[in-house]
């Protein structure tokens, strides 16, 4: 069985914060009573949670930065790229571009059409939506071939 790392750690919990402050900025939490269940009343909170994304979007980048750098230098380049790891590439490069124009859209001032805020909208959940069924996809593969081998 692969042994977790503490960046594999922080990965999983960056990652499980970053997608519940993700669907909390669409009220979905307050609008099916979730908010009101004693202890989760913050999750309707919108500053909070979007102070909270924007946090954990910057760890999620610091990590991917990290592992890039890792990789050029431990791995010895990009000769070894597996087709997963493209994918992820792909995934992560969309998140993290949608995510940046997102939070350029923000600034006041910023002259962006409604229309390209609405598609950066839905680009940003796609690649959330990729990412999430992406994993499944590996965990289920993993255990797989724990099961097999």
């Amino acid at each position: 069985m692969k042994k977790m790392n503490i960046q594999s750690y922080i990965y999983g919990i960056t990652l499980f914060f970053i997608t519940l402050s993700g669907f909390a900025q669409m009220p979905i939490f307050k609008r099916y009573y979730i908010a009101d269940i004693p202890g989760l009343g913050w999750l309707a909170n919108f500053y909070i949670t979007h102070l909270m994304h924007y946090i954990f979007a910057g760890i999620f980048i610091s990590l991917v930065v990290y592992s890039i750098i890792y990789f050029i230098i431990f791995k010895k380049g990009f000769g070894q790229i597996a087709k997963d790891m493209i994918i992820r590439i792909i995934i992560f490069s969309g998140l993290i571009l949608t995510g940046s124009l997102l939070v350029i859209k923000n600034f006041s001032g910023t002259p962006f059409p409604n229309g390209m805020i609405i598609m950066l909208n839905l680009l940003h959940l796609l690649f959330c939506m990729a990412l999430m069924i992406f994993g499944f996809y590996q965990l289920i593969k993993r255990k797989k071939e724990l099961l097999s081998g």
